[in-house]
């Protein structure tokens, strides 16, 4: 049985067309070389599967290539494809260049900064990813005062300035409620996550500016405000169905594709077709939402692109090279299927 021959730097090189003294270079962050260059030598590395010597590598430059990461947990009852598709990415990312992920468990408040410390304090970490990011959180103003390397995912107060990778929520809920607008549809509800929530409350203003653009008045009754879950999408919707039918929502969007589910099925409790009868649309395009049926209108995430552009920025700053941008803003899609149907009812 033949072994498979290791992929040497020089394999690297010769794909890239320079020397394998240059890929060294690049790949320890020790090499100021065209941007175009140094795209070539990444994408060499990640097709040819060159993957560097951890131990040699750590004792060289004195460091422990890990990247640092902490998130909520999703509740036992549920299931969050959207953290298995971020946290892949940045897996495969951070593999490709010669640095591995250390999950840790996450703690609520200001107690949220103590597994920080302490993989700070021990060197177990060159630095790290945040995600779940809310206003004044305590983990940016930690990281920032002890001069550590972090990128997060998502953003906080626009007065702090910190490297970030986010997907414009704001363009995502307005997308969605431009899409019911433009079918007729103008008495339209919305399912929002509790006040305080970051980025709730930028996806929250996306669907105001498209109803304040559209000339449509906003009715606070018909926005709700709850967690992301199915029961609470579902007790709203049904609220609102109960009502007369000329007076209640014609259509619904919702911050989460777990709370539109509930409102569909709610609809349907109903004896209403969703797509038919009501338009719903959700947000993150979880692989469930076109397997439901109706299939789920939904605006999809880059979220994979997300997860490799922090790496990214990430592994640049600790590598002291300068980032394309320290701050991403992804822009999500609009995916139309059944739910939100063809024209109001």
């Amino acid at each position: 049985m033949l072994l498979k021959r290791r992929t040497t730097l020089k394999d690297v090189a010769a794909r890239a067309g320079v020397t394998y003294q240059t890929v060294s270079k690049v790949i320890n962050g020790r090499a100021q070389v065209l941007p175009e260059t140094e795209a070539r030598i990444w994408e060499a590395t990640r097709a040819l599967g060159y993957k560097p010597s951890h131990t040699a590598r750590s004792l060289r430059v004195q460091r422990s290539l890990m990247i640092g990461y902490s998130w909520v947990p999703t509740r036992p009852d549920q299931a969050n494809h959207i953290l298995d598709m971020f946290l892949g990415s940045m897996i495969e990312e951070a593999e490709a260049v010669g640095y591995h992920l250390l999950p840790f468990p996450y703690r609520e408040g200001d107690a949220q900064v103590n597994g920080y410390r302490e993989l700070i304090d021990s060197g177990r970490v060159d630095g790290f990813v945040l995600s779940s990011v809310n206003y004044d959180d305590p983990r940016i103003r930690f990281l920032q005062e002890r001069q550590y390397p972090f990128v997060a995912f998502g953003r906080s107060n626009p007065a702090i300035y910190f490297p970030y990778v986010d997907v414009d929520g704001a363009a995502g809920l307005r997308l969605a409620t431009e899409h019911l607008l433009s079918l007729g549809h103008r008495r339209i509800a919305v399912l929002a996550w509790p006040a305080g929530s970051q980025v709730g409350d930028n996806r929250l203003s996306g669907f105001l500016a498209a109803l304040a653009a559209a000339g449509v008045p906003k009715r606070p009754e018909w926005m709700v405000r709850a967690e992301g879950t199915f029961e609470a999408g579902r007790a709203a919707a049904a609220r609102w169905l109960a009502g007369d039918p000329s007076e209640r929502p014609t259509g619904i969007v919702a911050l989460n594709d777990t709370l539109a589910l509930g409102a569909s099925r709610a609809a349907q409790e109903r004896g209403l077709l969703p797509g038919r009868d009501l338009a719903i649309v959700g947000f993150d395009d979880a692989p469930m939402a076109q397997y439901v049926w109706p299939p789920l209108s939904s605006v999809r995430q880059p979220i994979r692109l997300a997860g490799r552009k922090c790496v990214e920025v990430l592994v640049a700053l600790l590598e002291g090279r300068t980032p394309a941008a320290t701050q991403v803003l992804l822009t999500p899609e609009l995916v139309v299927r059944a739910s939100s149907g063809q024209q109001q009812i």
